[in-house]
């Protein structure tokens, strides 16, 4: 391996992970706790994320359960959740917030398949940006031969088809979930 492959290799797996967080927030008909990562609270004047005040409990398949630690800061998460763009109606009962999920329809998965299809082809955009860029440093480094040059290149783009191809696997995983009734 060449730093130039370890570096797309790299880049690449970054592409994969801010993937697999986008997807954590796209909001199915289960409950997931990664969908309040990021919503931030003003506890004490400090935006704070609702996972640092709180804990967050799945108590079954439908339902989030935030328990916040200090119990003065619960109107302010669930102002937080009320205010944020999930769809979400929290319900407080003085102790913790309960988040009903409801079962999404067929008309919404479907537009949460395209939602999903549509960070995908970011994914796989932002992975063919990173093999571009490789390619023309490739180009650019004087102490490769036109051989060489070739070999990775030809390196690269098969580091890029196997990414893309995690890509479409992970986007499978995903709708196959979005659409589960």
């Amino acid at each position: 391996m060449s730093e130039h492959t370890d570096k797309a290799k790299s880049s690449m797996e970054k592409c994969i992970e801010a993937l697999k967080g986008n997807f954590a927030r796209v909001r199915t008909g289960r409950a997931n706790p990664h969908i309040l990562d990021a919503i931030k609270v003003d506890y004490y004047g400090q935006p704070t994320p609702v996972t640092q005040l709180a804990g967050v409990k799945v108590p079954e398949a439908s339902m989030l359960v935030v328990e916040p630690w200090d119990k003065s800061a619960l109107r302010a998460i669930e102002k937080a959740i009320e205010s944020s763009d999930l769809g979400i109606t929290p319900s407080n009962d003085g102790v913790c917030i309960r988040l009903p999920f409801p079962r999404p329809t067929e008309e919404r998965r479907r537009e949460l398949a395209k939602e999903c299809n549509q960070l995908a082809e970011e994914a796989r955009v932002a992975i063919r940006n990173v093999r571009r860029d490789r390619n023309g440093k490739i180009e650019r480094d004087e102490e490769l031969s036109e051989d060489e040059q070739t070999r990775e290149k030809k390196a690269i783009q098969k580091i890029t088809d196997t990414y893309v191809a995690k890509v479409d696997e992970l986007l499978k995983t995903k709708t196959a979930e979005v659409m589960e009734i």
